[in-house]
């Protein structure tokens, strides 16, 4: 079996526009009904919603818990209407890859940083997707799209096969549609070891 997978060269929000047309073109094999996508402010949501309006797919729309790093929490309340409104979901969740004070481990900060060695999206994707199957929204086994990105936008897409937290074995990556190279720029790594 053969597959393309588009690298991108940088991560970040320049991206989702190509992303999002690699995602409609795997959707044509007409073997995926969801996508589980990241938004943080909801500006990735409401091109989603507007992107994939014709395409037969239900969008999970995975933004931050409440109470992150904000006081309110930056996804607009009349979004979420729209967005259940037109058939799609929403869900604030606990973001899995942050409970380290909560239960007293360092696991999910090692998973976090082990799957930052792929990408920042790759990361999110296997979190968002943990998250949707805790809460209901999509079944273990199921095939979905994952989308999310690098600080904004989209740049990031996997064909994954859902599970939840307490089946974490079971979640696979089917295949990898897009990416960026995520290089490592050893002059930000030694700026972040000497804090210069």
């Amino acid at each position: 079996m053969e597959s393309k997978i588009t690298y991108f060269e940088d991560g970040g929000a320049k991206n989702t526009e190509a992303t999002f047309n690699l995602v409609r073109e795997r959707l044509k094999s007409k073997d995926i009904g969801k996508i589980v996508l990241a938004s943080t402010t909801g500006s990735t949501a409401r091109r989603a919603m507007n992107f994939f309006r014709d395409q037969d797919v239900r969008l999970i729309v995975v933004p931050h818990q409440f109470d992150f790093h904000r006081e309110m929490n930056a996804f607009p309340p009349e979004l979420v209407k729209d967005l259940r409104d037109s058939g799609h979901e929403v869900h604030f969740g606990t973001m899995l890859f942050h409970t380290d004070d909560f239960y007293g481990s360092n696991s999910a900060t090692t998973m976090a940083n082990l799957l930052r060695c792929f990408c920042q999206g790759v990361k999110v994707a296997f979190e968002i997707v943990l998250m949707s199957a805790d809460a209901g929204l999509v079944k273990g086994g199921e095939k979905v799209i994952a989308v999310a990105g690098t600080a904004s936008g989209s740049d990031t897409a996997l064909v994954m096969q859902a599970a939840s937290t307490q089946h974490l074995r079971r979640l696979r990556v089917n295949e990898i549609i897009c990416k960026p190279l995520n290089p490592l720029k050893i002059d930000e790594v030694r700026k972040s070891m000497t804090g210069n």
